[in-house]
């Protein structure tokens, strides 16, 4: 509770930095957009999914269900920065990697989906282009967190949002949740709606939507997630029940 109290009175008394911060990401932006500052296009389809907020709206979630869909047609590619990883550089998932190689969430895809490729790089022009050089290339690269890395353009952006945190309701850093201005969805051709009730219904929706204000040529979708009844390891299961 201490913790908790501390952190809402410092984030009102960063209340003046986030016109700074402000300012700057939306600089930054716009010489992207003029082509001041160069974002790099490539043949292979490039799937982003990302987010404007910090925190879990279901980015690596939305991964998986991108695999599920594509890889029995195509060769998939997953790259991530590898966040928390101890290894440096561009590397690729193989029966010896570990979370400490690669990442606690590209780590996970690896083991869940042993037969595409998994690459972390935090610089992903570098890493997109180690991929394009393999033996068997991708066929589609999913770029993981990837949104305000704006030297790449992807052929297609999904911004993820939370159901009970949407952007439209929070502000910049460092005294709101934002890592850019809400203007920055406008990037984005899909939004999603995570983590959403199941019996949420159309009123609701079109509440949203509204709230989201997103351009005629943007897609909102609502999605939910759904929890297994038990926990697996290589070696047996274990119900939920049973913790």
């Amino acid at each position: 509770i201490i913790t908790f109290v501390v952190m809402k009175l410092l984030r009102k008394i960063l209340v003046p930095f986030n016109a700074l911060y402000y300012v700057v990401v939306v600089l930054r932006n716009t010489c992207y957009d003029l082509g001041v500052f160069k974002s790099k296009s490539y043949s292979v389809p490039i799937i982003c999914v990302g987010n404007l907020s910090v925190g879990g709206t279901g980015k690596t979630p939305m991964i998986e269900v991108l695999i599920q869909m594509l890889k029995m047609n195509y060769n998939i590619a997953v790259l991530s920065r590898g966040y928390g990883r101890q290894s440096k550089g561009f590397v690729v998932a193989d029966k010896s990697s570990t979370a400490k190689i690669l990442g606690d969430e590209p780590f996970q895809i690896s083991q869940k989906f042993p037969n595409i490729i998994v690459a972390v790089d935090a610089n992903r022009q570098r890493g997109i282009e180690h991929l394009l050089q393999l033996d068997l290339p991708p066929d589609v690269i999913l770029l993981d967190d990837a949104f305000q890395h704006r030297k790449v353009k992807p052929g297609l952006s999904v911004l993820l949002t939370a159901y009970d945190n949407l952007f439209c309701d929070d502000i910049v850093l460092p005294s709101g949740n934002l890592r850019e201005p809400r203007l920055g969805a406008q990037r984005a051709q899909v939004v999603i709606v995570t983590k959403s009730p199941n019996d949420l219904n159309s009123i609701e929706k079109e509440n949203i939507a509204q709230r989201l204000a997103l351009n005629p040529n943007q897609k909102l979708f609502f999605s939910s997630i759904a929890y297994a009844n038990e926990i697996v390891s290589k070696a047996k299961s274990l119900s939920i029940d049973e913790l």
